[in-house]
Parts: C-alpha cells; structure tokens; sequence
C-alpha cells in the first residue's frame, strides 16, 4: 500500500494474540512527572531535592518495567518529561544553595571582627 509522496507506506500488521495484554500508560510515568513538576517547583526553596530524588529513581524503575513488558507499558514521554523536571528542580537547587553560600560568605567579609573600642581608647 503506498501514500502521499513523502509518506512512509503503511505495511501490513500481524494479528495479536488474544491472550496478549492491552497497551495501557504506566503510573508510574505519571507519578514521575507529578513528582519532577513538584521538584522542579520547590527546587529554589531548597525542598525539591526530595521529590527530585524519588522521580529520578521512581523513572529508573519505570523503564525497567517498560522494557520487561515488551512494549505493553506506555508512558515514555511522560517519563522524559518528568525527567527533564527532575533535572531542572536539582539544578536550581544546586544554584540556590551556592547562592546561599555566596552570600554568607560575602555578609561574614563584611562583618566587624574584635572588639569595637571608644576613640579615645588606646
């Protein structure tokens, strides 16, 4: 069967087995991504390393059972997605806190050290 010019043709698909199981998106690909928004949120207030951390290993386990479901377990972009948050929530907590230190740092320079005497002291 051929197509529009630039289309791909469409070839004939084998018939299913009835036993086989429907498609069907993994939770656990939505759960990642609600937890790398929620990271990618809280990721300047220093709270969304934790749910980061739990999507970037949450994500781990979800391929792994998608690649043991032989295709039956859907949901891979929500996984890149949830990823991409995770990563981003991460690295704004990694800038907050360097910004942190950096301005700890420059108010302790600016800070007075010893004792602060009358002028007339010697």
């Amino acid at each position: 069967m051929t197509t529009a010019p630039g289309q791909v043709s469409v070839g004939h698909q084998p018939p299913r087995h009835p036993l086989d199981p429907e498609p069907v998106r993994s939770t656990k690909a939505r759960a990642v991504f609600a937890l790398g928004l929620i990271g990618l949120l809280t990721g300047p207030f220093v709270g969304g390393v934790v749910p980061a951390t739990v999507a970037l290993a949450l994500a781990r386990q979800a391929r792994r059972e998608a690649y043991a479901s032989g295709g039956f377990l859907t949901g891979a972009a929500w996984l890149r997605r949830g990823e991409r948050l995770a990563w981003t929530g991460l690295v704004l907590v990694a800038a907050s806190v360097v910004a942190a230190v950096i301005f700890g740092v420059v108010h302790l320079a600016e800070a007075p050290t010893g004792h602060d005497f009358a002028p007339n002291m010697d």
